[in-house]
């Protein structure tokens, strides 16, 4: 395949006569190459390629010619369907290849004929909106071929009516259902099996896929290469499903459908909407337990908090009622059946959720402002995910633009239990030292004292004054990014500049994004979630601000579980786990500034650590080969020229 890859990339290639602005990349082709020899002979591949590499065609083009069955994760829906409606199509038509495509979402992404029905005849929703939403759907459903939501554009996304009319693992009624043959999930799923490339995204991958819950498991058996794109969220993802959560949401939502179940087939039992009524009861009353304000909890602060096992113990007990009270009405019909297994299933988890039986794991709780989600994960992957690739052989690609520590993919490899699986890394193609500046400024207090906020922003303030706004302002936690806008807001208003002020929360998230582009000199202020995964190309991002070192918070339940595990075992916990992982966010980070060949920009790291402890070179030496400085007249003086122009 590689005489034929070289042929594919080259400047009077397929691509060069179909892609608008393609151009030859070496670096490109290199990575193609070495994904297409990793898939022929069913290898482990660990591939880091720069901003601007063009990865996503380096393993399409070799994934569409292999002629094998091909799984693609994406690190979000979003890129799901950016693969799916442009890049894949893109390439398929510039190869003429015959491949066939399948796109499969998580179950909570389609339509649910059943709930939808159920929904619309007890016409119970929570406002008014979602009743005229549940009508739209209704008739969205009459004419979609996928049952796709994200296709139905008259009803947002984060629509409170799309829990009523969408299923879950716990309520879907499988076989038993009296739409079963009109599913949509199980028509996607089809597609998808008849498919020669199939893109999901990771936690579908491993909630369906990996840990074969719901009817995807002959997907990987007949699978010859899996490729992750944003690998280097695997780590965190997989732990998530590796584990287990249990959520008083989940008992609100089995209460709920139990009692709509039982007013259609079981009206003579008089106890089960009372049951129902204690058990939502007791699982608020759990919630209650703890503060309002959303948070982690280790289990020794669970534990100290008074009434917590008792509340806990009050939910077992109302739980296994329902669940013996179920039993005895199952028979009647399939959607009383399957609130039985749902409240045994729920009732086992529970009770070895408050055993705690299995020590490789951690307990830790995370409240939200209407639930309480009891979790338990793991406090390493890397045999589980030994265990998970082996078996048929097959390849699997791992590939991101940040994986690599300072040239080496150690950490990576040891966290998800690759051994020394074959790696490579690629620079970007981009001139970081024309087009970059990474500044440090000077005389920045520790960013453990109370004032570090008020000193960053009056560091960064001419920066953001010279760049005329077209700022990312990226904080390490919620309170830093508050206090930051409401810093940033006085000083605008003091010195009477009008550049537009966006903050993370305030609208959706690609909502922002297009205001951000439209207004040209606005500052987006966010946090983690706009690190990375975020593509603004041109002068409209100009600046990236990053207030701290994102060192994940010691006292995070997971975190400070998986340092005393390393600490038992005699390693170095900061350098070999929380050191990596902040230099991977960093990356991530910084990799907002430079999207194109003709942006530039300055990135400002305001963590006086970057040059004051001994692993800040690694982080820096990380990072591009940007041009570097201390002083801020070469920021200023970095947009200079685009002021004259």
């Amino acid at each position: 395949m590689t005489a034929l890859l070289s042929d594919v990339f080259s400047a009077a290639g397929p691509l060069a006569s179909t892609v608008p602005g393609y151009r030859l990349r070496v670096q490109q082709l290199e990575l193609a190459e070495r994904i297409a020899a990793a898939m022929a002979g069913n290898q482990v591949l660990i591939a880091e390629a720069g901003t601007g590499t063009g990865k996503t065609y380096a393993y399409l083009v070799p994934a569409l010619l292999s002629g094998g069955k091909v799984i693609v994760s994406t690190g979000t829906r979003n890129l799901q369907d950016q693969l799916f409606t442009r890049d894949i199509p893109t390439i398929r038509s510039a190869l003429k290849s015959p491949v066939r495509v399948a796109l499969l979402k998580g179950r909570a992404n389609y339509l649910c004929h059943y709930h939808l029905e159920r929904s619309l005849s007890d016409g119970r929703f929570l406002s008014r909106d979602d009743a005229v939403y549940a009508q739209r759907i209704a008739r969205f459903a009459r004419k979609t071929r996928s049952g796709d939501k994200a296709e139905c554009t008259g009803v947002p996304e984060n629509a409170t009516v799309w829990a009523m009319v969408t299923s879950t693992r716990d309520n879907c009624l499988g076989q038993d259902c009296p739409k079963h043959k009109e599913c949509f999930v199980l028509a996607a799923r089809r597609e998808a099996m008849a498919a020669d490339l199939v893109v999901v995204n990771h936690h579908l991958f491993f909630a369906d896929v990996m840990l074969r819950d719901e009817g995807t498991a002959e997907l990987l058996p007949a699978c010859n290469t899996v490729i992750f794109d944003e690998a280097h969220q695997l780590p965190e993802v997989a732990s998530l499903f590796f584990g287990d959560s249990i959520s008083t949401a989940q008992l609100l939502e089995l209460s709920r459908d139990t009692q709509l179940e039982s007013l259609a087939s079981a009206r003579d039992c008089l106890d089960l909407p009372k049951f129902c009524t204690l058990l939502e009861k007791v699982a608020r009353d759990l919630r209650l337990v703890l503060p309002v304000e959303p948070a982690r909890y280790a289990l020794q602060q669970l534990e100290a908090h008074a009434g917590f096992a008792d509340r806990l113990n009050d939910v077992l007990k109302e739980l296994a009622a329902l669940a013996s009270l179920l039993e005895t009405q199952a028979q009647r019909a399939e959607g009383l059946e399957s609130c039985w297994r749902r409240a045994t299933d729920l009732q086992v988890r529970l009770q070895a959720w408050q055993s705690g039986a299995n020590l490789d794991f951690v307990r830790w709780a995370e409240t939200y402002s209407h639930s309480l989600q009891l979790n338990a994960t793991p406090l390493a992957i890397a045999e589980i995910m030994q265990k998970q690739m082996s078996g048929h052989p097959r390849a699997w690609i791992f590939t991101s633009a940040t994986l690599a520590v300072q040239d080496s993919f150690s950490h990576y490899c040891a966290e998800m239990g690759l051994g020394d699986a074959d790696s490579a890394r690629w620079e970007s193609p981009f001139d970081y030292p024309r087009q970059a500046l990474l500044y440090a400024p000077r005389n920045l207090p520790d960013p453990n004292r109370p004032e570090y906020a008020e000193a960053v922003v009056e560091a960064a303030f001419p920066v953001l004054q010279a760049s005329a706004g077209r700022a990312f302002f990226l904080c390490t936690s919620l309170r830093a990014m508050r206090r930051t806008h409401q810093l940033l807001s006085e000083w605008l208003q003091r010195d009477g500049l009008d550049l537009p002020l966006l903050l993370q929360g305030e609208r959706s998230k690609n909502e922002l994004l297009e205001r951000f582009r439209s207004l040209g000199n606005a500052i987006l202020i966010g946090s983690q979630s706009f690190w990375e995964g975020v593509d603004v190309r041109g002068e409209a991002l100009s600046l990236v601000v990053i207030d701290k070192l994102p060192f994940a918070p010691p006292d995070d339940p997971v975190l400070s579980a998986r340092i005393e595990k390393l600490r038992r075992e005699g390693r170095n916990p900061f350098m070999e786990y929380q050191l990596p992982r902040a230099v991977i966010n960093v990356k991530q980070g910084a990799g907002r500034l430079i999207r194109d060949e003709n942006d530039r920009g300055v990135l400002m790291i305001c963590d006086p650590r970057l040059l004051s402890k001994p692993y800040g070179k690694r982080i820096w030496r990380s990072l591009p080969p940007m041009k570097r400085s201390r002083e801020l007249a070469d920021a200023l003086a970095f947009f200079a020229p685009a002021a004259a122009a």
